[in-house]
């Protein structure tokens, strides 16, 4: 049965839209079609704006400890209705439910938990050593804008610090994947967030993103997506010289070193997991693994061993296996990244071309592992989106270093070794907005983004509050003070 889910979200009410072109919402698990969508016009972005803009001179003047309040309550209603988010994301997406749960619903709950301790102790005001006070304040109207490949971990990372910060915000989701964005407008409904503080549109990139992202009242633009989409969106926002923050792409260097000989097995068979999860759509996936020479013939045959072991299977169903790409033509895509894999020289170990055995139907790619990359490959500088892994060997420290930083992107890199020293090195020479070592993943409020072409911006914590404000300098009197 297709839903109905042609209505957006405008001034505290869920509204029918002015424009009348519709787009169905598929299940790439399936085929089928689960939702009918309506696609914004320039009416329907700008009655969105209007709403946030009228919100704003009351929500900016709320006190912190109000707005708390507000997350606080949006916090009891995202526990409730989480096994709505965590279904929607499975259907909309094709996300294993397992891992829709622990994972893709979860960042729900977690990042809230992080931006309420960071609200804690935020200094809204500080006295400067010569006298002068400094007040951040709430930035404006704020346009949000969301990928398809971690619906609800953007739209928190982009939603709440806003809310915290005093803004206002038009959130647009991906078209592919509205249905769990439409399930958080009704949390934050619920919670009693007040009308035109939060608004939702569905729509395109090039026609409700473009009008919202240059919308003269529109004084924000927080983007996730494609970096070629984050460069046309700055040049958009140029004319009316917004902020822009921007989380784009990745291709994360795992750095391999032989001291870690006795966890080796571990640390190879984790990292395969660790690009495997989402069926490798994540823009900070460790999709590159530079080896040290002297164990590389090894780890090629443990990352073969994982590769051919992970499971394919029913997103409906739980389970640790993965699911398919989320749509058609990401798939094609990732079909061709694979094609220009074996046509440029990398040795195929595991996987390749075409639909894996099992599936019947669905966007499901087999995952592939090819082995000897060389920077000059497409498939070492592009980045695939895809279950797709790449192996290629260092011969020393400053050889791996040079090849982790051979790329435009800088989101994250990986790091897996014994040494504590050579660790320290390692998190000063590589050039990335997060380093893991060992496979350490990060706590609720650290910091998320990149350098390069990965985008500009930290999310998560108070980093996150701090993009949606205004630092402005209060000069009084010195009797006055």
């Amino acid at each position: 049965m297709t839903e109905d889910k042609t209505a957006f979200y405008i001034n505290g009410a869920w509204v029918a839209p002015h424009a009348s072109t519709r787009m169905e919402v598929e299940n790439p698990a399936t085929e089928e079609t689960v939702a009918q969508i309506a696609l914004a016009d320039a009416e329907d972005v700008d009655a969105a704006v209007a709403a946030a803009h009228a919100a704003f001179p009351a929500w900016s003047t709320t006190t912190p400890a109000q707005r708390i309040a507000v997350l606080q309550r949006i916090l009891q209603v995202t526990r409730d209705r989480y096994e709505d988010l965590a279904r929607a994301i499975t259907t909309e997406m094709g996300a294993p439910i397992s891992m829709s749960r622990s994972d893709q619903a979860g960042v729900a709950i977690g990042h809230l938990e992080g931006f309420l301790e960071a609200m804690e102790d935020f200094d809204w005001e500080e006295v400067l050593p010569n006298g002068d006070r400094v007040v951040k304040e709430a930035a404006g109207v704020c346009a949000l804008i969301t990928p398809w490949n971690w619906p609800m971990n953007q739209i928190v990372l982009k939603v709440l610090p806003a809310l915290a910060a005093g803004c206002t915000c038009v959130l647009k989701p991906s078209e592919l994947t509205p249905l769990s964005a439409m399930v958080y407008a009704e949390i934050l409904h619920e919670a009693g967030v007040p009308p035109g503080v939060f608004n939702l549109v569905n729509g395109t990139g090039p026609e409700a993103g473009t009008r919202l992202t240059r919308h003269r009242d529109v004084r924000l633009v927080s983007f996730t997506g494609s970096t070629r989409a984050g460069v046309a969106i700055s040049q958009g926002a140029a004319d009316s010289v917004k902020r822009v923050a921007l989380e784009l792409g990745g291709k994360s260097p795992n750095l391999v070193f032989a001291d870690c000989a006795a966890d080796l097995e571990q640390r190879v068979r984790d990292s395969v997991a660790e690009v495997m999860l989402n069926t490798g759509q994540s823009c900070d996936a460790p999709t590159r693994m530079i080896v040290e020479s002297s164990v590389y013939d090894q780890v090629c045959a443990i990352a073969a061993d994982a590769i051919a072991g992970t499971k394919l299977g029913d997103p409906t169903q739980e389970g640790d296996h993965i699911g398919p790409l989320a749509s058609g033509i990401q798939w094609q895509r990732v079909q061709d990244f694979i094609s220009a894999g074996i046509e440029e020289g990398a040795r195929l170990l595991a996987g390749g071309e075409g639909l894996p055995d099992g599936p019947t139907c669905g966007h499901f790619a087999r995952p592939t592992l090819f082995a000897d990359v060389t920077p000059q490959m497409t498939i070492w500088q592009e980045e695939i989106f895809g279950p797709v892994l790449c192996l290629t060997p260092f011969s020393d420290e400053a050889d791996a270093i040079r090849l982790a930083n051979d790329t435009e992107y800088g989101l994250a890199a990986y790091v897996q070794t014994g040494d504590r020293d050579r660790a320290e090195r390692l998190s000063r020479a590589l050039r990335a907005g997060m380093v893991h070592f060992n496979g350490q993943g990060m706590g609720w409020g650290s910091p998320f983004g990149g350098y390069g072409l990965s985008g500009k911006g930290r999310e998560g914590g108070k980093y996150g509050i701090e993009e949606f404000l205004e630092v402005k300098a209060v000069l009084l009197p010195e009797g006055w003070r």
